[in-house]
């Protein structure tokens, strides 16, 4: 009698880790702008179907620059020169969940990838992945990409308020935990699409 072949289950992959970035600062030129706050949010996600698992950390920091705030910068962020004031990034804190993700994940990712590899060379060796670009915003009926009317055609209320990092970072995460009508997750559209750098 021929031996039965074992079955055995099949072992399950590994969640991935991923931290969605942003960043508010003085102007548009990353050449002469500075950051002034960084906001990240740590999580997990299933590497199969792209669904985000849970969040495992939340950072959200400011910095003084050595530069003025812009009118315009300060129209958008309401940060103003005096709330920055001795302010550092706790640059230990960053550097590690850095490290812990494989992939990053922002609103607009080339701005921001322009701002924060300046201050933190290990964003450079991350793949940068676009929730603006990477996904089809006009396939689901939004025509606007603006993280704003994103949230607002998601029914996605925050606490904090818009255009601050931290409340962005949070906005953008609970975006892509988001399925499409087929059941894709906002995630791995973006994924699938690929990273901008």
């Amino acid at each position: 009698m021929a031996d039965l072949a074992v079955s055995k289950k099949p072992e399950r992959v590994p969640a991935g880790c991923a931290a969605c970035v942003d960043v508010e600062t003085t102007g548009l030129d990353p050449g002469r702008d500075e950051v002034i706050e960084l906001a990240m949010v740590l999580f997990t996600f299933d590497r199969v179907n792209g669904n985000i698992l849970q969040v495992v950390e939340e950072y959200t920091g400011l910095r003084e620059p050595s530069c003025p705030i812009g009118r315009k910068a300060r129209a958008v962020h309401g940060i103003s020169l005096q709330e920055v004031q001795g302010c550092n990034l706790d640059e230990k804190r960053v550097n590690r969940i850095l490290d812990e993700a494989e992939l990053l994940v922002a609103h607009n990712a080339a701005f921001d990838f322009n701002f924060v590899s300046r201050l933190f060379p290990a964003a450079v060796d991350k793949p940068w992945y676009c929730s603006m670009k990477g996904i089809s915003w006009s396939r689901k009926g939004v025509r606007s990409k603006s993280l704003e009317r994103l949230l607002q055609a998601h029914d996605i209320k925050l606490n904090m308020s818009l255009h601050r990092a931290g409340s962005d970072v949070q906005g953008v995460v609970k975006l892509l935990s988001i399925c499409d009508e087929s059941g894709k997750a906002y995630f791995q559209e973006m994924l699938t699409y690929g990273p901008i750098k």
